[in-house]
């Protein structure tokens, strides 16, 4: 059940909130920071299961709040696939009809297909880059030019620390997701007159379904903390797996109104990895 941790400073409450990947990890624990900081979220995955369950949990959460509670927002669950252009603005376009503005797009969906650069194949390059790429494109053509007519809203795009520091096995990640964190940089820049803030979150390893993947022996996870000299990189100076909620909680405040006068910035969430 996720924490209900309520907080007026932000100024969350009763704004809508389109949160993509929100079916598990680092995408879940952000559409449930947001809600519960008030704000009525749209979690939004390719896989309807997850993000059924996380609005099934946040019903379960409101009926048992009494009326001297904090009130929490919203989680309404929808499937959505961000590679499909037509759907994202079709769903757009429904959730502001049926809910109200968007006013904070954030964008988590992704998919991590390793290979060596010169050997990854053409069909894991492009899905790679449909996901985490297309799909930030996609997502923030159907909200961006609404909220810049409106003269408000937030994007943030959830990077990855790999966009800045080479990766063994990692290169269409790597690139993809550089891509989309200069696109969102550039969007950034074009709406700044308007209002509409843009910024990326760029993690390090975080304990997702994504991370453990990767792991390939029950000391895969000492290696990530200490480094691994045989893929030239660096351990995590701060000595800990980054969990979900730990990028939520940037995504959150690069969100709100405490962040108001961010924009176009990349902030590292890795534990100090790429020693910057």
């Amino acid at each position: 059940m996720p924490e209900h941790i309520p907080d007026a400073r932000s100024g969350f409450t009763g704004r809508v909130a389109l949160v993509t990947g929100a079916g598990q990890g680092i995408g879940a624990a952000v559409a449930e920071a947001l809600a519960a900081e008030g704000a009525h979220v749209v979690a939004a995955d390719r896989t309807p299961a997850g993000v059924g369950r996380l609005a099934a949990e946040w019903r379960e959460l409101a009926a048992k709040d009494g009326s001297d509670a904090p009130r929490t927002g919203t989680v309404t669950a929808l499937a959505l696939d961000v590679t499909d252009r037509s759907a994202v603005e079709a769903a757009v376009e429904r959730i502001e009809r049926d809910h109200g503005p968007v006013e904070i797009l954030v964008n988590v969906a992704g998919i991590l297909r390793p290979g060596a650069a010169a050997e990854i194949t053409d069909t894991d390059w492009a899905d790679t880059f449909a996901v985490n790429t297309t799909g930030v494109l996609h997502t923030a053509r159907a909200v961006a030019p609404r909220m810049a007519a409106r003269g408000r809203g937030s994007v943030v795009t959830v990077g990855s620390n790999a966009a800045g520091v080479p990766r063994t096995g990692m290169a269409a990640y790597a690139a993809s997701k550089a891509a989309a964190a200069m696109y969102t940089k550039c969007l950034g820049l074009e709406l700044a007159r308007t209002g509409v803030r843009c910024n990326i979150v760029a993690p390090g390893s975080t304990d997702t379904a994504m991370q453990r993947a990767l792991w390939t022996d029950d000391e895969a996870p000492r290696r990530v903390i200490e480094g691994d000299p045989g893929t030239y990189r660096t351990g995590i100076p701060l000595g800990r797996i980054a969990e979900p909620r730990d990028i939520a909680e940037a995504v959150v405040f690069l969100a709100s109104d405490r962040a108001r006068h961010i924009t176009m910035q990349e902030l590292y969430v890795d534990g100090g990895a790429t020693l910057r």
